[in-house]
C-alpha cells in the first residue's frame, strides 16, 4: 500500500515538474530575445547615425537589415508565452503555426529590403561609385564587430541550456553580423590603405561593392527560411533527412515486438513535431502495454533532437 502511495504521489508531481521545465524554457527564451532586442536597438541607433553622417551604402544596408529584424522581435516577445500553451481541441496545433507564419513574414521583409538595397548599390557602381571616409568607417565597423561578437557569445552560452527555432534564427543573424561587420571593416581599411597609391581610383567602388557582397550573403538565409516556413504552414512532411531519422529510431523499438511500420506521418510546425506511426502485427495481436512502452521509448529518444515532440502509435486497420 505504501509503495502504491509513493507511485501515485510521483505521478501527481510529474505534471508539475514538466510545467516547471516549460516555465524555465520560456523564461530563458525571453531573456535571450530581450538580450537580442536590446543589442539590436543599440546597434540600429549607432548605424543609423553613422549612415546619415557618412552616406555609406554598406552601413545603410546593415542598418536597414537590423531595423527589419528589430521590428519583428517586438511582436515575438508577445508570442513566446502562447507557444508554451498546451494543444486543445479548438487549437490542435496550438500556436505553433503562428511561429511559422511569423518567420515567413520576417524573412520575406528581409528579402525584399535586401533586394532593394542590392539594386541601389548596383546603380551606384554604374554611376561612378561613392566616396566615403574610409578611416572613420573602418574604426566604426571594428567597434560594431566587437559588440556583435560579445552578444553572439552570450546567446551561444545561454543556448547551451535551451535554443528554440527563433533563438537559433537570432543567433544566425548575430553570426552574420559578426562576419559582415568584420568584412566591412577589412574592406574600408583596405580602402584607407589605397589612398595616395596607383590604385586610388578603386576607392569610390569599394562601398557599393561591399554592400553588394553583403546583400548576396544575406539573401541566402531568407530564401531558405521562407521555403521552410511555407512547407510547415501547408503541413508538408519535413525534409527526407528528418523523416529517415524518425523512421530509423521507430524501427529499432518496433523490432522488440515484431511490429512493422505501415505508414509514417510527420508534421512540423514551428518548434513542435507531431509523429503518427501506423503499425501492423504479423499475428494481429497488439497490446496496450507494448504500445505504451514503445511509444515512450521512441518519444524519449526523439526528445534528444526535437524540442516539443508528440508521438502516437496507431494500429493500421484494413479498409
Amino acid at each position: 500500500m505504501l509503495e502504491r502511495k509513493k507511485v501515485r504521489a510521483a505521478n501527481e508531481d510529474l505534471p508539475v515538474i514538466m510545467e516547471m521545465n516549460a516555465a524555465s524554457k520560456m523564461k530563458l527564451e525571453k531573456r535571450m530575445i530581450n538580450l537580442s532586442f536590446i543589442g539590436s536597438v543599440l546597434f540600429v541607433v549607432a548605424e543609423g547615425v553613422m549612415a546619415y553622417i557618412s552616406h555609406s551604402h554598406a552601413i545603410l544596408m546593415d542598418c536597414v537589415f537590423d531595423v527589419t529584424d528589430l521590428i519583428m522581435i517586438g511582436p515575438f516577445l508577445v508570442l513566446v508565452p502562447l507557444l508554451y500553451r498546451p494543444v486543445t481541441e479548438r487549437r490542435p496545433y496550438g500556436f505553433s503555426q503562428v511561429e511559422s507564419l511569423f518567420l515567413v513574414i520576417k524573412y520575406s521583409v528581409l528579402l525584399v529590403v535586401t533586394i532593394q538595397l542590392l539594386i541601389d548599390s548596383v546603380q551606384s557602381i554604374l554611376h561612378g561609385g561613392h566616396m566615403v571616409n574610409a578611416s572613420q568607417l573602418a574604426g566604426f565597423e571594428f567597434g560594431v564587430f566587437a559588440g556583435c561578437l560579445i552578444i553572439y557569445f552570450l546567446l551561444h552560452y545561454f543556448s547551451k541550456r535551451y535554443a528554440s527555432v527563433v533563438v537559433k534564427a537570432e543567433m544566425y543573424n548575430w553570426k552574420l553580423d559578426v562576419v559582415s561587420s568584420f568584412g566591412v571593416f577589412a574592406a574600408f581599411f583596405g580602402q584607407f590603405l589605397l589612398q595616395k597609391t596607383p590604385y586610388e581610383w578603386l576607392a569610390p567602388y569599394i562601398d557599393p561593392v561591399v554592400a553588394i557582397v553583403m546583400a548576396l550573403i544575406l539573401i541566402v538565409e531568407p530564401v531558405k527560411m521562407i521555403l521552410h516556413g511555407l512547407r510547415e504552414l501547408v503541413l508538408f512532411a519535413p525534409e527526407q533527412e528528418v523523416m529517415d531519422q524518425i523512421r530509423s529510431i521507430a524501427e529499432q523499438y518496433m523490432q522488440t515486438c515484431s511490429y512493422t511500420i505501415e505508414f509514417l506521418d510527420v508534421i512540423q510546425t514551428g518548434r513542435k513535431t507531431w509523429v503518427e506511426i501506423y503499425i501492423d502485427s504479423p499475428n494481429d495481436i497488439i497490446t496496450m502495454q507494448s504500445l505504451t512502452r514503445i511509444r515512450n521509448g521512441i518519444r524519449e529518444e526523439l526528445k534528444k533532437n526535437f524540442d516539443q515532440i508528440y508521438v502516437e502509435l496507431i494500429p493500421d486497420l484494413p479498409e
